[in-house]
């Protein structure tokens, strides 16, 4: 038996029952509650690190779980303030992207502008991120993909995994609102790439970078973070919904998608998150919920949209989306969000960060939309 159908065997952990349970146990009213509180505490309380601004990674990936709840809103509410907030943002900074001309962070916030003109249709919306991704394709970065901060330009390519949520998406958003193969192409060369370089061809996980190839946790296993990963599947889920499935490469993301979802649904802890490492979760006991939000939305996604069998999943999504709720405070404060950098680290509930919360609200529309 190979290795996929071993993990498939170790997730399904329910029958039918488990699938009613879910229904019986999370309501869409509760579901759209907590999405509200925690969407109204970030507003009223926006970071206001000075090295993150507005067109940062930080942000970006906030802005995509507010455009899903805007849209969630509008639609059943008739309520246009999250988009009307959205619109705020991206008319003060022009709808520009960062200043990095290469780094992935810094077109991340090309995502969320390019569904804003999807909805509006207003050019000035998608000019700047279109000119910086016209860009890079006539003039692609030639560099190593073995990262080191002390040389910008090993950031100019995908060098690291959670660059893969920040950047692809940008070009397969490109390509299925112009057609012009040239993203495609682009967006398919890079990620492979950075997929033969990272990816761990026998624990099915990625790498945040290539200084973690030799390294180990105090249990002797590999090191594989578990926000890393959850970027990984966040970014195929975001591929997978624009992609037109008679693409050649969509089998690639699709395939990549599933074993990276069975893979980490089977190293889901006791208590429902995913730790930030996730082959010694014992050493970081900690929840995280940027990994576990990132993870809970991919594997919803899957189960939605038929990608992921819905009989095995929904006990770990349920499982997963009960931690995130036990992180909200009575104010709607998202906390055990593990702070920025590389390295899994201690987490405490008094953390939180925007892209947590992007990921809270990308994850509650998705298990909302499971709901009948």
């Amino acid at each position: 038996m190979n290795r996929i159908k071993k993990l498939l065997l170790v997730v399904l952990l329910s029958s039918v029952a488990g699938v009613t349970s879910f229904a019986q146990n999370i309501n869409k009213t509760d579901v759209k509650s907590i999405m509200k509180r925690v969407a109204d505490w970030q507003i009223a309380n926006p970071n206001k690190d000075a090295e993150h601004d507005d067109l940062d990674w930080t942000h970006a990936a906030l802005y995509m779980g507010m455009v899903d709840w805007a849209d969630l809103t509008e639609k059943e509410d008739s309520d246009s303030t999250y988009y009307k907030w959205l619109l705020r943002i991206g008319q003060r900074n022009h709808f520009q992207v960062g200043k990095r001309m290469y780094h992935a962070d810094f077109i991340a916030v090309g995502q969320p502008f390019i569904d804003l003109y999807i909805k509006y249709g207003n050019k000035k919306m998608i000019a700047p991120v279109m000119a910086r991704a016209n860009w890079i394709v006539d003039n692609p970065a030639e560099t190593t993909l073995e990262l080191d901060y002390r040389k910008s330009e090993t950031l100019d390519r995908w060098s690291w995994c959670d660059a893969l949520f920040m950047a692809p998406p940008v070009y397969a958003k490109l390509y299925a609102l112009t057609q012009n193969k040239k993203y495609l192409d682009f967006m398919n060369k890079e990620y492979k790439v950075t997929y033969d370089f990272l990816y761990d061809k026998d624990e099915l996980l990625f790498y945040r970078d290539w200084r973690y190839f030799d390294k180990k946790e105090a249990n002797g296993k590999k090191v594989f973070w578990g926000r890393g990963n959850g970027w990984v599947l966040g970014g195929l889920a975001e591929i997978l919904q624009v992609l037109p499935k008679e693409e050649s490469s969509y089998d690639f993301y699709k395939q990549l998608f599933v074993t990276l979802a069975t893979r980490v649904a089977e190293l889901q802890s006791p208590d429902g998150y995913w730790h930030a490492s996730l082959l010694d979760p014992a050493s970081y006991p900690s929840p995280e919920t940027s990994a576990t939000g990132f993870i809970v939305y991919a594997l919803a996604y899957g189960v939605n949209e038929g990608l992921l069998d819905k009989a095995s999943f929904m006990p770990v999504i349920e499982k997963g989306w009960k931690a995130l709720v036990d992180a909200v405070e009575p104010d709607g404060k998202l906390g055990y969000v593990q702070p920025i950098g590389a390295d899994p680290r201690k987490v405490t509930r008094e953390m939180t960060e925007v892209y947590g919360v992007g990921a809270f609200l990308l994850a509650g529309c998705q298990i909302y939309k499971m709901i009948n």
